[in-house]
């Protein structure tokens, strides 16, 4: 119609102006419908699984592999807050606890980009990367359009483990050594000493040189003893009521003890296993793991430590008697809380009068030990505040 008009009325300029406007539209329109055609993007971590106080890369990697080039490129990649790159600050979303990273690019034909980013992990979480919005254009700015990648990626990010002395508690068999109370089995590595044989005794516990030195048959005595199998139970709970709220330092050094203890039963190879009152992120089930002895024992009690939420699905005590139930009745069943209650206290106390063996290991300041017979009772303390190590009683 401009180009009718114009010419009827005899303006150049006019004419000139609506010619531009009928070439550039058309082109531009197909300019940006086109645009997505052979551009890939790409979220890479070089780890997966880190441990609180570590960096990880993110590198974000964009790839024009086509003949015609993209005038500008836009790309806002989902992240949550806590692992804001030391770049550049995140954007606000419109998500709780999420942020926006963005990068531009300018891509000319089979061009690549890519941008890298370093970011500290100071706070375990079981975190989610993405999805990522990117968005292009034609080159006179007309028509934009935006594509989503629904790629997501895992950075799972355990908790810090220290060594179990740093805490206060001592570095060898801290709850209790293997000696059996009952001899059921024998450790054929410990001999504590020779006695004379017997009709039912094997013939590969029979001492050779003894039996010659004495002129008559000798087999070995063995110390009873037991296999190590501990059940950490973990409570959140760092208020009597819940309606309290939570206090997050005192529950992470509570969850970082629990990393430092199960650490140190996969260094000794012993059976092990947690059971917590806190749940999975967006989910009321209740963490959980079986207690056992698989080389992959460690990382699954790690990577649910580093997931475990604070929302309390039950209180300990009531946790300590469901599960104690299902539990094997040699296992020792080991209480880590921030928080200790006197209905947590009578629990542990029933429970050891029916024959459980008992550990407390409490991170409460303002509780002091008392004397539990038949209980370890720890006092942890964090190890950098270098305060008093070690209070218990048996």
């Amino acid at each position: 119609m401009l180009v009718i008009l114009a010419a009827l009325l005899g303006q150049e300029t006019l004419l000139t102006l609506a010619s531009l406007l009928v070439i550039t539209l058309p082109l531009a329109w197909v300019w940006q419908r086109v645009a997505f055609l052979g551009v890939t993007y790409q979220r890479v971590l070089n780890e997966t699984r880190v441990f609180e106080g570590e960096r990880v890369v993110l590198s974000l990697r964009v790839a024009n592999r086509k003949w015609l080039p993209l005038a500008w490129l836009r790309v806002n990649d989902q992240m949550p807050l806590a692992l804001t790159p030391q770049e550049k600050p995140l954007a606000p979303s419109h998500l709780p606890l999420t942020g926006i990273l963005e990068s531009r690019a300018s891509l000319l034909w089979h061009e690549r980009a890519r941008w890298d980013y370093h970011i500290p992990c100071n706070r375990r979480g079981y975190y989610t990367l993405g999805p990522a919005q990117i968005a292009t254009g034609d080159l006179f700015g007309l028509f934009e359009r935006s594509l989503e990648i629904a790629q997501r990626d895992r950075l799972i990010v355990y908790p810090r483990i220290d060594a179990i002395q740093e805490w206060g508690l001592p570095a060898k068999e801290p709850f209790g050594d293997a000696r059996a109370r009952i001899p059921v089995f024998q450790d054929p590595t410990r001999i504590r000493g020779l006695r004379d044989y017997h009709p039912e005794d094997a013939p590969k516990h029979i001492h050779w040189r003894a039996t010659a030195r004495h002129n008559a048959l000798q087999v070995k005595q063995y110390e009873p003893t037991i296999n190590f199998n501990w059940v950490f139970f973990l409570n959140l709970a760092t208020y009597e009521q819940a309606w309290q709220g939570v206090d997050s330092e005192r529950a992470e050094r509570a969850i970082r003890l629990t990393a430092s203890l199960a650490n140190f039963a996969a260094e000794q190879k012993y059976a092990f296993g947690l059971v917590a009152n806190g749940t999975f992120p967006d989910s009321d089930q209740r963490l959980r793991v079986l207690p056992g002895r698989d080389p992959e024992q460690l990382r699954n009690v790690l990577e649910a430590l580093a997931a475990v939420s604070y929302y309390i699905a039950l209180p300990i005590e009531n946790l300590l008697r469901r599960e104690s139930a299902t539990l094997a009745w040699g296992a020792t069943l080991i209480v880590v809380t921030p928080l200790v209650t006197e209905s947590l206290l009578a629990e542990i106390i029933r429970l050891n009068d029916v024959g459980r063996r008992m550990v407390l290991v409490s991170l409460d300041e303002t509780w002091e030990p008392q004397l539990l017979p038949g209980i370890l009772v720890y006092r942890a303390r964090e190890p950098e505040k270098g305060l008093e190590r070690l209070t218990f009683h048996v």
